[in-house]
């Protein structure tokens, strides 16, 4: 069980971190780019050192796996960690770009490859998720803390989060055998978020992510009832493998869903 003060330590932390970001979000920001390609502005950097130097402060004894640090840490290193924080500090940076307020900051905890708690702060509106498989969903905004449940059953035409930013073939055609859908377009882990409160039903996701990108988002999911399924029907598990990449995954709300019935013979990859 995650310890009361821990958790509102850390929801404090995203807070701040998102507050960092604002300070950012409405000026003339520069855009750099990393080796492969993705986007890095002060934004991410501002709240990396925010988020990591206060986990130093309120839990020393367990190591951080940032975004931003991750290339400073060796696969030997983190393999041999059983606890860390896992920690995204603003996912959807092209959203930040774009400014179109799909950002989040992601924080979760991992112990033996499994994610119990997760924070995603959403600093434009400023709403807060949280939550993990043994703790129960939350949504927190305006000084206001509700439970979330999940939709289920769900019914069509079923409500399918598609990507801004990494739509692609696969994930067209995974959509089309599902029948009647509302396709919805959203950025970030906020997608994980939505399906929470029931305001989706599912969120086929094929191509790479990174492990900082689902650990949050997947432990709100699963505290609402929902879950994140690898293509064996296996809930996602974080610092298992040499690689930080994920493979394809489902994220369902409701998972009595039909989603095996819904793969191509070749759609899903495995890291």
């Amino acid at each position: 069980m995650i310890p009361h003060a821990l958790r509102e330590d850390v929801i404090a932390l995203a807070q701040d971190a998102a507050a960092a970001i604002l300070g950012i979000y409405d000026s003339d920001f520069a855009v750099e780019h990393k080796d492969d390609d993705s986007p890095l502005t002060a934004a991410d950097l501002a709240a990396h050192r925010c988020i990591v130097d206060g986990l130093a402060r309120i839990t020393p004894d367990i190591p951080v796996l940032s975004e931003e640090s991750a290339h400073e840490v060796s696969t030997a290193q983190r393999r041999q960690w059983s606890r860390l924080w896992l920690v995204d500090p603003l996912d959807g940076t092209r959203e930040f770009v774009k400014r179109n307020g799909e950002f989040t900051v992601n924080i979760a905890l991992i112990e033996d490859g499994v994610a119990v708690f997760g924070v995603v702060q959403a600093p434009v509106t400023g709403t807060l998720w949280h939550g993990g498989a043994t703790l129960g969903g939350f949504r927190r905004e305006n000084g206001t803390e509700t439970a979330l449940r999940v939709r289920a059953p769900a019914s069509a035409p079923l409500r399918v989060a598609a990507s801004r930013s990494h739509r692609d073939t696969r994930t067209q055609a995974f959509i089309d055998r599902m029948g009647a859908t509302e396709p919805v377009g959203l950025g970030s882990s906020l997608k994980f978020c939505r399906l929470a409160d029931g305001g989706l039903d599912v969120y086929p996701r094929f191509g790479p992510t990174s492990e900082w990108d689902t650990a949050a988002g997947q432990c709100v999911l699963e505290g609402a009832g929902g879950a994140v399924l690898d293509p064996h029907g296996r809930p996602f598990r974080y610092n298992q493998r040499d690689r930080i990449l994920n493979g394809d995954f489902i994220a369902l709300g409701d998972t009595a869903l039909p989603w095996r019935q819904w793969m191509g013979e070749t759609d899903w990859h495995t890291p």
